[in-house]
């Protein structure tokens, strides 16, 4: 049975926290990648950061609907939500487009575990984390890769 070691891509890119957006973009276009791990001075995975995060910038904000009741507004909708999407259109720095606190898998973790994952949570990128350390990435295409061989 095929684990996360077996198709984890080793060669690892990775950005800091406070990467601008662009650079972060240029290098996903470059290596051709969905995703990059965000790492912090030490080498600790604090998120990660994918195409539809920096896409999520040129998106339409949806305003909440409102109504008035005695003079006042209340909305149909938290706020809470429509932060974070003004925050993600903003971001300047990685840390303030990325996903915090990413998912992560052990080189052991089987592939229907991590196929199940990417589907259910709608996770393009996973990265394989061993003893506290980054040691590879699995992305949409490692997996696609195991149907053909």
């Amino acid at each position: 049975m095929l684990t996360a070691k077996d198709i984890m891509t080793t060669n690892i890119v990775t950005v800091s926290p406070e990467t601008d957006v662009s650079q972060a973009a240029r290098l996903l276009l470059e290596k051709h990648i969905n995703g990059i791990p965000v790492v912090d001075s030490s080498g600790g995975i604090v998120g990660v950061l994918c195409q539809s995060d920096l896409i999520a910038q040129q998106k339409k904000i949806s305003l909440p609907s409102l109504f008035t009741l005695l003079d006042g507004f209340i909305s149909f909708s938290s706020t809470k939500n429509l932060d974070m999407e003004f925050k993600k259109i903003a971001a300047i720095k990685v840390s303030e487009a990325m996903t915090a606190d990413p998912i992560t898998v052990s080189p052991d973790t089987v592939i229907e575990e991590i196929a199940t994952l990417m589907v259910n949570r709608g996770f393009h990128t996973v990265p394989v984390i061993q003893d506290g350390k980054l040691v590879g990435i699995i992305g949409k295409e490692d997996v696609l890769k195991t149907i053909i061989s």
